[in-house]
This record gives structure tokens, C-alpha cells and sequence, in this order.
């Protein structure tokens, strides 16, 4: 059993009690036996550590979860936990898989199960085009109450690869799916939170008063004002960035904007032949993207990306070695993909489609080699049908097999931000592959196209069973970290063991951004009691250096 920091088996027994009487004794699981630990599968989450572990299993694991039942109880159990000096980790699902899941920084922290109770969807608004949600409610749930209520011919909602995510919490963590509302924080309005000390506020228009709600009411059983969901910003500072990827509050409810179904939709893949083509498609990408010729969010997939969704490594080569060039080859021959696979989609009225369809085809056929496909070209093609829903607000998890590349299949997201470039994709691609096969892994990313940038997703698949082959993926991720950092390429988000290393990349002006940060939590929670560690920001009554997390050499 791992206890809270500095916190006595009496003292955390005592904690346990005050936490069953707030939420019930079905709602607070203590973690003390190793079959706790033995969930491997995002279907059926842990909840009390990282699935994907990198450092042992038993690394990052909390010492109880629990799970409030409404806001009141969020809020009560914050308090407790000031009372007594024990950190709380919220996560909604649980399934931030490749990032650290459920599992908390600091081991022995209180886990916050927002998503086992709290999961209603609480408001559809049509006209406005929007939903209020709790962190419980996942993609697949607010498409099926879409679709269930005959809504689906008027709404779309943006999903990421896999479906089974909260909306709110895939939204705090700034992930992005790929319809036109791709980037999903911008498109989040209104949140409703739980600040350190137990207080509660809205943010945006939900801090004016609805002029109907009865004030004798519960804070978080009010009324909202009937613009909360319209307009973002209200008066005075934006602040719902700061609880954002953040430890300074628990976004309870979030207002997400719909897509309103566009009338007509086509999605397409273009098969890139050559590796070194790359450069070329990201060149055509630039313009088409930020004119909005490409509409949604594309993206430009590594082969063994779509290869692995397909089949294991076993299924392509007997060989132990990271796989050639020609190897590679022989695999997009064999699935008649290339050796990058461009997924895009046209949306409204056909005419519309039809005059971008031929821009963009007249566009990428500069590429020599280049095929175009539509889904029913290929109806075996796993991917590409996958992607046809992807790209149309249709949450599926086909996309889970391509972590069984391996036996024991974990990974972990190395996700560099960089310009829309041709000399900038090149180089992140040719530097991650040379690390990834410096060790003997394969290399397996994809490109994804925002307004203005890349997110370059590299997939470290590991063997989580296999101690060597963890410390390998350790090492590759670490040393990429120090790479990027030092051509100016920033990651955006990361997983728990290398939190600390990626903020201290965002050193400008003598680490001034950490310095802000630091500030602003000892100022919302002087007792360092939520989230202590996320990201790298560690409250003044933490040491930092005596949680740092430092890879073993290969």
C-alpha cells in the first residue's frame, strides 16, 4: 500500500472514514492489493495507476480512489484534504493512455474519480449549437445521445482517435480531434469549477447571475446565465486557460460547441509513394490549410501507423532489427497505401465539395505517384473506413490495435509542435526515426495539420513487461525531449515521468513562464494539495529535486 506523503497509516484511516461519509463506502476504493494493479486495457481502465507503465507498475499508483457524486461533494472532499495535508489527483475516465492514464505524480495521492458518477449530459441546445457536459460524459456517449434524440441530422460532435475519452477532460488537456472543430479547447465555452480551497466559480458569462435562478439554491445547482454556452470570454481577465493542463482547479461542468451537420460530406485518403515525399505534401498542406481550402484537420500518416492498426509486427517480418526502407516498401506495397498516407475529408453541398475536391487534386498530383482514394475504393481498407467516421464526428476505437505492435503493447506520445514545413517535417521525422531505431524500436507517427502548426505525434510502442525494452523507451523519449529543445521544437503535452523535463524546456527569460505558475498555485492553493507535480509545477511545500525522475541509460 502506498500512503499519502507524510501521512500516517492512523491519520490516512482516519482521512478514509470523513471521505465515506461524504460519497459512501461504494464510492471509495482503497488501493492494497496487487490485483488492483492487473488492468491492462483501455476498454476496461484502471483507475489507480498507469496501464502504460514505463517505471513498474507499481510506480505511479494512488493510495484510494473516490468518486463525488455531484459537485457538493467535490467540493467537500477538497476540503478534507486541506484539512489533512493530502494531495488529490483528479482525472474524469481515466484513459489519458500514452500520457500516464489515471495514475497520479506524486504516488500515494488521492485519486478523483470525476467520471464514474458525474457523467450526465446535462444540456443539448440546438439552436445554439452546443452541450453542457460533465467530466463523465465520453464521445461515445454524446454521439449516441445525439443519435438517440434524433439530433445527429443537425449536430456533429469532434472526436479524437478513440471514442471513449471525456469530452471535458480530452478538451483541459487541449487534445484535438480532426472535423473543423478539431482544436477542441478553442471550441469549449464556459466551465464550472472547483478551486483548491473548496470555492466555487463559473467562468465567462456563467460569473453574471441569471436573473430566474433561486439564489437559495446550492452554488452549483443555480441557474446559469443563458449566454454561458455563446460567448467565452465575459468580463475582465480569460481565465479559463489556467485550468487548462493545469493543478489549479476541477472543471466540473464545460459548455463544448457542436458543429452544425454541413450538408454534405466526402472524405478521401492520397497515398504519398516516396519517403522522402514528405517534404513536398507538407509544402502543398501550408496553403490549402491556413486558406482553408483543407477544412478540418488533416493528417499525414507514417505507413507503420496504418500497418500496425492492420496487424502486428509478427505479421510483417521475423526480424528483431527496426525495419528498412525496403522493408517498408514491401509493407505499403502489400496494403496499397504509400509510404505516408494523407486523411482528409470536404465538407457542405456538393458543388462546394467538388470545387475543393479539384483544388486539392490538382494540388497534390505535383507529388509524382500520388493515387487518390475515396472509401468505397477501398472497402477493405481498415483504416481508411475508420478514418471515414473519424472525420465525420463518429467515435470508434478500431485504432486501439496499433498498440498490440509489440507483445505487451504500451506506448508512450513524444508530440513536438513545429512549423507548417517542408524542412521542419524532415527533420523531426529523420531525427525520431534515427532515435527510435538507435535502440532497435521501430519508428510509428503521424503528422497533424492545425491552422498554423504540426502536432507531430511519434508512438513509442514498448513492452511494459519486459524491463529493458521500458528503459529503452525511456531513454528515446528523454533524449528526443533534449533534441527538440534544442532546435526550438516544444512538445505539448506528455506523460508523467516527463513532465518535469519538458517544462523546464520553456526556460525563457530565466524560467520566468514557471516562475508565473509557481505564483499563481501558491496563490489558489498554498497547501499544495491538488494535482502537485502536473506538469511540472510543483507547490512551495514540495522539493522538487526529490521527485526527480531521471532515465537509466541504454
Amino acid at each position: 500500500m502506498r500512503l499519502p506523503p507524510n501521512t500516517p497509516l492512523e491519520k490516512f484511516a482516519e482521512f478514509i472514514h470523513l471521505v465515506q461519509e461524504i460519497c459512501g463506502r461504494e464510492n471509495v476504493e482503497i488501493v492494497a492489493k496487487p490485483e488492483q494493479l492487473s488492468k491492462d486495457h483501455y476498454l476496461d481502465q484502471s483507475k489507480v495507476h498507469d496501464m502504460f507503465y514505463l517505471l513498474g507498475k507499481d510506480c505511479f499508483v494512488s493510495s484510494a480512489v473516490v468518486a463525488p457524486r455531484d459537485v457538493s461533494e467535490v467540493q467537500q472532499i477538497v476540503r478534507l484534504c486541506n484539512d489533512f495535508d493530502i494531495p488529490l489527483w483528479p482525472f474524469s475516465i481515466g484513459r489519458n493512455v500514452g500520457y500516464g492514464g489515471a495514475a497520479p505524480r506524486v504516488p500515494g495521492s488521492v485519486g478523483l474519480d470525476l467520471g464514474k458518477n458525474m457523467n450526465k449530459i446535462l444540456k443539448v441546445d440546438v439552436e445554439g449549437a452546443y452541450a453542457l457536459v460533465e467530466p463523465g460524459v465520453t464521445y461515445a456517449d454524446l454521439h449516441n445521445y445525439l443519435v438517440e434524440h434524433n439530433l445527429r441530422d443537425k449536430l456533429w460532435i469532434d472526436v479524437p482517435d478513440l471514442g471513449g475519452g471525456s469530452v471535458l477532460g480530452n478538451t483541459t488537456e487541449r487534445g484535438v480531434g480532426y472535423t473543423p472543430y478539431g482544436d477542441h479547447f478553442m471550441m469549449h465555452c464556459g466551465m464550472e469549477v472547483v478551486l483548491p480551497d473548496g470555492s466555487l466559480v463559473r467562468t465567462g458569462m456563467g460569473a453574471l447571475p441569471n436573473p430566474n435562478s433561486d439564489p437559495s439554491k446550492p452554488a452549483h445547482e443555480q441557474d446559469a446565465n443563458e449566454s454561458w454556452q455563446l460567448f467565452n470570454y465575459g468580463f475582465g481577465p480569460y481565465n479559463d486557460g489556467i485550468f487548462t493542463q493545469s493543478s489549479l482547479g476541477i472543471v466540473v461542468k464545460m459548455g463544448i460547441w457542436l458543429m452544425v451537420n454541413p450538408g454534405g460530406y466526402q472524405s478521401y485518403m492520397i497515398t504519398i509513394p516516396k519517403d522522402e515525399d514528405l517534404h513536398k505534401a507538407v509544402e502543398i498542406i501550408r496553403p490549402l490549410r491556413v486558406s482553408m481550402v483543407l477544412q478540418n484537420v488533416p493528417t499525414i500518416r507514417h505507413i507503420l501507423l496504418d500497418a500496425a492498426v492492420m496487424g502486428n509486427r509478427a505479421s510483417y517480418t521475423n526480424s528483431d532489427k527496426p525495419l528498412t526502407d525496403a522493408e517498408l516498401d514491401q509493407i505499403a506495397a502489400k496494403l496499397n497505401l504509400g509510404r505516408w498516407n494523407f486523411y482528409g475529408a470536404l465538407y457542405g453541398p456538393e458543388p462546394i465539395r467538388q470545387a475543393m475536391w479539384q483544388v486539392v487534386k490538382q494540388a497534390f498530383s505535383a507529388i509524382p505517384g500520388a493515387k487518390f482514394y475515396f472509401p468505397e475504393d477501398q472497402p477493405d481498407n481498415l483504416v481508411l473506413q475508420t478514418r471515414n467516421l473519424t472525420l465525420q464526428g463518429i467515435p470508434t476505437t478500431t485504432e486501439l490495435k496499433w498498440v498490440d505492435w509489440l507483445p505487451n503493447g504500451a506506448h508512450l506520445f513524444f508530440s513536438p509542435i513545429a512549423k507548417v514545413t517542408g524542412d521542419d517535417a524532415m527533420a523531426q521525422y529523420q531525427l525520431t526515426r534515427s532515435r527510435c531505431e538507435e535502440v532497435g524500436l521501430d519508428f510509428i507517427g503521424t503528422f497533424i495539420i492545425g491552422m498554423r502548426e504540426m502536432h507531430h505525434i511519434v508512438c513509442l510502442v514498448f513492452d511494459r513487461k519486459d524491463p529493458e525494452s521500458c528503459k529503452k523507451a525511456h531513454w528515446v523519449i528523454s533524449t528526443l525531449i533534449d533534441d527538440a529543445a534544442e532546435r526550438g521544437w516544444g512538445e505539448y503535452r506528455t506523460h508523467l515521468a516527463l513532465m518535469d523535463k519538458v517544462a523546464q524546456t520553456y526556460s525563457f527569460n530565466d524560467n520566468a513562464q514557471m516562475k508565473l505558475n509557481r505564483a499563481i498555485k501558491q496563490a489558489l492553493d498554498p497547501r499544495g494539495i491538488l494535482a502537485p507535480g502536473k506538469n511540472g509545477i510543483w507547490p512551495s511545500n514540495y522539493n522538487a529535486e526529490q521527485w526527480e525522475i531521471v532515465p537509466k541509460g541504454v
